[in-house]
């Protein structure tokens, strides 16, 4: 029983020993820790005759409910005095550091764009499977097995009739299967190829349109694309439209641009060829084309009835057109000093 009392005290007159919290914990395991000093003093309370016995268990817990007071009461002094060393080095009069603005991706700041360019133009935004079919992705663009337009989309293969799709062109298909004439839509989203260079990345994105309704002609093609392309690189931009292939659209074409660099001159100011356009004063930007009739029938369109307009460009190359930028691997490195020139 003295023990216990004498217990108290020497924790009592410990307690200017820790100086930190570590200091502290060490204390606390010293005294009230498994094989602490209570722990030990606790297992003599067994010696003690059985009368004797309540009054020693209740001395015990005196004891140990007064060192564990010691021990909170020491705590909250050590933890008042490290936050009035932190706030003593705390200057409230000193300017505060600007925070670091954030925005939204260049490539993802062009499709938001394209896309509000589109659908003022009155094209409905619809999104579809990353993984595709073959039938979707090929078969019901006019693109057989045996076609070589095949070697040209170096396709990336999960499986013999799965494939990272290669264009957002499967889109179109599964909008004419799911409703008839007339329709207009946009569908932009990520495709994958097999290719990577300083234009070129295995993943990219691209935003492609279709138009079907009776009586659609060329004209309304060209009309369109040529709104559109001004909208996004200007009024004074001049649009041309060359002949083409592509498998699902014919007649085809591809379409220019006056070269944003160079103004359409085709040389830069010391007299130099335009790097961007070559000293051509003309860029491409897209493909485009009048609807195959064997794409109706695939989907069950009368092309007898019914005539259609598509088009599909690369987000990148529009971005790097308009800001300038000379390597597509820029807008897939994460370089934040890059980036943080959008914001």
């Amino acid at each position: 029983m003295e023990g216990l009392d004498g217990l108290a005290q020497d924790c009592e007159s410990r307690k200017g020993q820790a100086c930190s919290l570590k200091e502290l914990e060490e204390l606390r395991i010293e005294f009230l820790g498994r094989k602490g000093k209570l722990a030990k003093a606790m297992t003599e309370l067994g010696a003690l005759d059985n009368a004797d016995k309540p009054a020693g268990g209740k001395k015990a817990n005196e004891v140990k409910q007064r060192i564990t007071e010691l021990m909170d009461q020491m705590e909250a002094e050590l933890t008042a005095a490290e936050t009035g060393r932190v706030l003593s080095r705390f200057d409230p009069t000193m300017p505060g550091r600007k925070p670091w603005a954030g925005s939204l991706h260049p490539v993802t700041l062009v499709m938001q764009e394209i896309t509000s360019v589109l659908a003022g133009l009155g094209f409905e935004y619809v999104a579809g499977p990353e993984v595709e079919n073959d039938w979707h992705n090929f078969e019901a663009l006019n693109i057989p097995p045996e076609h070589p337009a095949r070697d040209m989309q170096d396709t990336l293969y999960v499986s013999d009739k799965i494939v990272l799709r290669t264009h957002t062109s499967g889109m179109q298909v599964r909008s004419m299967l799911k409703k008839q004439p007339p329709i207009a839509v946009i569908a932009p989203g990520k495709v994958y190829r097999r290719d990577s260079d300083l234009t070129h990345t295995p993943m990219f994105h691209q935003i492609e349109g279709l138009l079907v309704d009776r009586n659609v002609s060329m004209g309304d093609l060209r009309g369109t694309l040529t709104v559109f392309v001004r909208q996004i690189f200007g009024a004074g931009t001049n649009v041309r439209f060359r002949p083409s292939f592509f498998p699902f659209t014919e007649p085809s074409a591809e379409v220019d641009i006056s070269c944003v660099m160079c103004g359409g001159k085709g040389h830069q100011k010391d007299g130099s060829p335009c790097r961007v356009c070559k000293g051509t004063g003309w860029v491409e930007i897209l493909g485009c084309g009048m609807v195959d009739p064997n794409v109706f029938k695939c989907v069950g369109y009368d092309p007898e009835q019914y005539t259609g307009f598509a088009f599909g460009l690369g987000i990148e190359r529009v971005a790097m057109l308009k800001y300038g930028i000379g390597d597509l691997r820029m807008f897939f490195e994460n370089d934040v000093r890059f980036l943080e020139q959008f914001a």
